[in-house]
């Protein structure tokens, strides 16, 4: 049986279990489909098709029963693979194979999954566009000349252009949100807390969360359950309970109540991403939810406290890449000379630009200044969202301001870029749940995200809405023009 190239995560499963298919075709037509598309696309750094062949074989013979058992999954190349080349897109990991798996790894393949490749991602998670990796960037199949955003840009890419069901990203201040607004597909921020850490390569250490993308938020919602859950390794994951989409999934709308912050959209927003946020929101009312208007009034500081905490962070995580360690093929050099040489090997400008943003936030002098106080008003925008979800079950706004932008117009303009985060980085902040669903195009047929935050650990709370929303719309599924004729493959 030749599945589509857009098959869901659970129907792939279900045809493998009713063995309709195999777990070896599956994977095939997935390797297939990447090779065919993306040249064009570049979602992906490196395709490790023997060994998820491999895999794949020894899935059939075995007949197992896991939740995502034969389903291919694409990782976003900042999650350690053993083995496997794991670059965070930089140069200065050029070569790097790790000698053991991230949590989520390990926990997809319990689940079943096939690892078939790492994704192309903005270095060491920093940016916007996937215009950071030193390997060139990802496109978005709706339109090359656009950006798919980032950092998890590949991943996202991977989704919706067909070539595998899942794929995980990082978010940070949105990497995986944004680009799966860019796409067209679906994006989870868990909670902090909730998946693992362990084998992520460090960003900023108090934002980073590992999550799902993909064609819907019933795929999203496996792919959740099976990398959720304490891990010993990892001391700032919670013992929390699993997410329970299934009762999320089954009542509807009707007595949920959705708060709406209006003054965050005053300005700044896109005219056509504004008009499908409204259409959005009255398609919430029409399935029974309550609207109301709600003040965070301190979430107009959120992309400056950003901006703080997560390059002082960054600062102290990447001063471990001296080119000593990891196995890299570079000679030996002091982090000193990375920063003033010209060679490729070192730190592209984005990164070195944070890391001395973070460095001077840090420093003696500043530190009271800039960082202490930013941590100050992270403190403030989390009991702004305390405040407001005490009265409402979840927070509606647009995933980003603007509809994919393309690619150069703002690489060279750090603070265009950055703007761009606006309405995403304060659920990291605040250390909660967000979801982006599919919610409409532009007049250009560029997809808009909505974007719904929760409750700390009440991700069943938002993926029932967006399977609510997602189930009264037509938007999912829409194909991307760039997609190489995928859906017959």
């Amino acid at each position: 049986m030749a599945l589509s190239a857009f098959a869901s995560a659970a129907a792939i499963r279900a045809a493998i279990a009713r063995r309709e298919t195999s777990a070896e075709e599956v994977c095939r037509a997935a390797l297939d489909r990447i090779a065919r598309a993306d040249d064009a696309l570049h979602a992906f750094l490196h395709v490790d098709a023997d060994r998820a062949l491999a895999r794949a074989r020894a899935l059939d013979a075995e007949r197992g029963d896991g939740a995502l058992y034969g389903v291919p999954v694409a990782l976003k190349d900042n999650i350690s693979t053993r083995d496997v080349p794991t670059t965070a897109g930089s140069r200065i990991l050029d070569g790097y194979r790790p000698v053991y798996n991230a949590t989520v790894v390990d926990r997809l393949e319990q689940a079943g999954a096939i690892v078939i490749g790492k994704t192309v991602c903005d270095e060491f998670a920093m940016g916007s566009s996937t215009e950071h990796c030193a390997y060139g960037p990802a496109r978005n199949p709706w339109n090359p000349a656009r950006a798919p955003g980032g950092s998890s840009g590949g991943s996202a890419v991977a989704v919706a252009s067909g070539m595998t069901p899942l794929a995980l990203g990082s978010d940070t201040g949105g990497s995986i949100r944004q680009p799966a607004a860019f796409c067209g597909i679906v994006g989870l921020k868990p909670t902090y807390g909730r998946v693992s850490r362990y084998g992520l390569l460090a960003f900023a250490s108090s934002l980073d969360q590992i999550g799902p993308l993909s064609g819907s938020v019933a795929d999203a919602a496996l792919a959740l359950a099976a990398i959720e859950g304490p891990d010993p390794r990892d001391a700032t994951c919670a013992a929390a309970p699993p997410t329970r989409f299934g009762g999320a999934r089954d009542r509807g709308l009707r007595g949920v109540r959705i708060g709406v912050p209006r003054h965050l959209l005053d300005t700044g927003v896109d005219a056509d991403v504004a008009s499908a946020f409204e259409a959005a929101v009255r398609t919430l009312t029409d399935l029974g939810a309550a609207v109301e208007p709600i003040e965070l009034p301190h979430s107009r500081f959120a992309v400056p406290v950003y901006y703080l905490v997560a390059t002082a962070e960054a600062s102290a995580n990447l001063a471990r890449y001296d080119g000593v360690r990891y196995g890299l093929r570079v000679p030996a050099e002091t982090l000193a000379e990375m920063f003033t040489g010209t060679r490729s090997a070192g730190f592209g400008p984005e990164v070195k630009r944070r890391i001395m943003l973070g460095t001077y936030a840090l420093s003696a002098g500043y530190y009271d200044a800039y960082y202490r106080k930013a941590q100050q008003v992270r403190t403030l925008i989390r009991q702004d969202f305390d405040e407001a979800l005490a009265s409402v079950d979840a927070i509606a706004l647009p995933t980003s301001p603007t509809p994919a932008f393309g690619l150069g117009e703002r690489v060279d303009d750090p603070l265009a870029m950055y703007v761009a985060d606006v309405f995403t980085v304060a659920a990291p902040l605040a250390g909660l749940p967000a979801l982006s669903v599919p919610a409409g195009f532009t007049r250009d047929t560029l997809p808009v995200g909505l974007q719904v935050i929760g409750r700390a650990w009440d991700e069943a709370g938002i993926l029932g809405i967006g399977h609510a929303f997602e189930q009264a719309t037509d938007w999912r599924t829409r194909r991307p023009p760039q997609r190489a004729d995928l859906a017959s493959a």
